[in-house]
């Protein structure tokens, strides 16, 4: 059952829900700066080659009418104030003509009007030209009253003259296309950003999407309780061609684990309450007896003699002594304690077992077989492998009517030893299997010592060989039941050395 949404939950989804407009407004603020920046810069690139090409036209213009200004006044017979060369046809209105004499003082300066005449430039006028050589350089000077003129002298063989002509025009025209190009750039600005953030609200839309999903995960109480199943992002937003559907993919991984984390400590959880009640039930029944016998002598009852007394509480003691060194063995197993290490021969090991199962159960058939074809040599813990002999003996023995034959075979094969412990009697049970190396798992409902056991032998046996490297395997049916423990060489044995031994 869902819980209602935490405040720090809504918060968060907040805070994610601003994050999300945060990068959308960051993003289309990144686009729309570089937009504006590369607008500009073509602007002004634009701007200044269309600048410098209008200077170009203009400059040779000028060197042209100081050219012809020159020619004019050589074809002249006027003094060196003549300069009705402006007069001629072809100039064009503000053009701006002057005379030096040697030392580079203007003697006579004119321009031409809007109606075709001439007009004497004025003392401040003149000032604005002074300090101009006659070497044909260019250069920009104002004129007062007459606006920013593009000027040049000659001398050459012929008369020195210097030649102008305004820059209004060229100026105008670098004003318009400055002014058209911010237009253009405006508007395409506007396009471009509409165009963007439209475009970047699309494609954050299923990071959005994402985004919620995790809120809607991180809102159920993972710390308590069954958990249902997790929400998972869609499968169009989970498409590892692009960055959002990697992050999708990759939560839905994260969520699958989360998920099986979540249902393993569901299964540890059970697993415990399962443990601690068998545990408990195990306990108390020889407790029980115990406290019954030892009130049945304080009492003196003549019910039972004090020598049969003693007896069922020491067995009940034994009993209690050996699950709870059981539960203790399993402990320290699953804490990973290091067991004591050394080499032990598994052929004589088992043998060893098989004689010790032959004298406690006499009403079986017992049988060794050795498949050697090297030492059958590990390293390990010599008591702790005895044990995981003698409880699959021993799980044989009782759970398996007189009569049974059970085989023993010890082999080696490519990478390890195998013992195999094989009987033909009833089989466990199809649905026992999957749990039979848990702990207190019983063949038998009921709880009585001598058919149902404590229920922790076999899951001894799987620790023990866990704890060596090794694992065991069990294949059951009715007349054939197979268990298989396989542990690591101690050395893998060459072929050739195999042969010799």
């Amino acid at each position: 059952m869902r819980s209602e949404p935490r405040s720090t939950d809504i918060a968060a989804h907040h805070a994610t829900g601003r994050r999300g407009r945060s990068l959308r407004a960051r993003l289309v603020l990144f686009i729309s700066v570089t937009l504006v920046v590369v607008c500009a810069a073509m602007a002004l690139t634009t701007v200044f080659v269309q600048r410098a090409y209008l200077l170009g036209d203009l400059d040779q213009r000028v060197t042209d009418a100081a050219a012809r200004s020159q020619g004019g006044l050589q074809r002249r017979t006027g003094d060196a104030r003549d300069l009705g060369f402006l007069n001629e046809r072809g100039q064009p209105v503000g053009t701006l003509a002057a005379r030096f004499d040697d030392n580079g003082a203007v003697l006579a300066a004119e321009v031409v009007t809007g109606d075709g005449r001439q007009q004497v430039l004025t003392a401040a006028q003149r000032e604005a030209l002074a300090g101009i050589t006659a070497d044909g350089s260019l250069h920009t000077r104002t004129v007062p009253g007459l606006g920013t003129y593009r000027l040049t002298a000659l001398a050459g063989d012929g008369v020195p003259v210097l030649a102008g002509l305004p820059m209004d025009d060229v100026q105008r025209m670098i004003n318009g296309l400055v002014l058209a190009e911010a237009v253009i750039a405006a508007l395409g600005l506007a396009v471009a950003g509409g165009v963007s953030a439209v475009v970047v609200q699309r494609q954050l839309r299923p990071l959005g999407r994402v985004a919620a999903t995790a809120v809607e995960v991180a809102r159920v109480p993972l710390d308590r309780g069954e958990v249902g199943a997790l929400t998972r992002v869609p499968d169009p937003d989970t498409d590892p061609g692009t960055e959002v559907g990697q992050v999708g993919d990759a939560l839905n991984r994260l969520i699958d684990h989360v998920e099986d984390s979540l249902a393993e400590r569901q299964r540890a959880a059970e697993s415990m309450r399962r443990f601690l009640a068998d545990a408990g039930h195990e306990l108390r029944t020889p407790l029980a007896s115990i406290a019954g016998y030892a009130e049945l002598m304080d009492r003196g009852s003549e019910r039972i003699e004090p020598g049969l007394a003693w007896r069922r509480v020491s067995a009940q003691s034994a009993r209690m002594s050996g699950l709870v060194e059981d539960l203790l063995l399993l402990a320290r197993l699953d804490e990973g304690r290091p067991l004591q290490r050394a080499e032990v021969n598994l052929a004589t090991l088992v043998a060893e077992a098989v004689w010790d199962a032959r004298a406690a159960g006499a009403d079986h058939q017992w049988q060794l077989a050795l498949r050697l074809d090297a030492p059958a040599t590990v390293v390990g813990d010599h008591a702790r492998l005895h044990q995981v002999v003698a409880n699959l003996l021993a799980n044989a023995r009782v759970h398996t009517p007189p009569g049974t034959k059970v085989t023993v075979v010890v082999e080696t094969a490519e990478a390890d030893c195998v013992i195999r412990v094989r009987d033909d009697g009833p089989g466990i049970p199809t649905a026992l299997l999957p749990s039979v190396f848990e702990r207190f798992t019983r063949a038998d409902a009921s709880r009585t010592r001598a058919t149902g056991g404590s229920g922790l032998g076999l899951a001894i046996v799987a620790a023990i060989t866990e704890a060596h490297g090794g694992r065991i395997e069990v294949e059951s049916e009715p007349g054939r039941t197979d268990f298989a423990v396989r542990l690591p060489f101690a050395t893998h044995p060459s072929p050739t050395a195999s042969a010799v031994r």
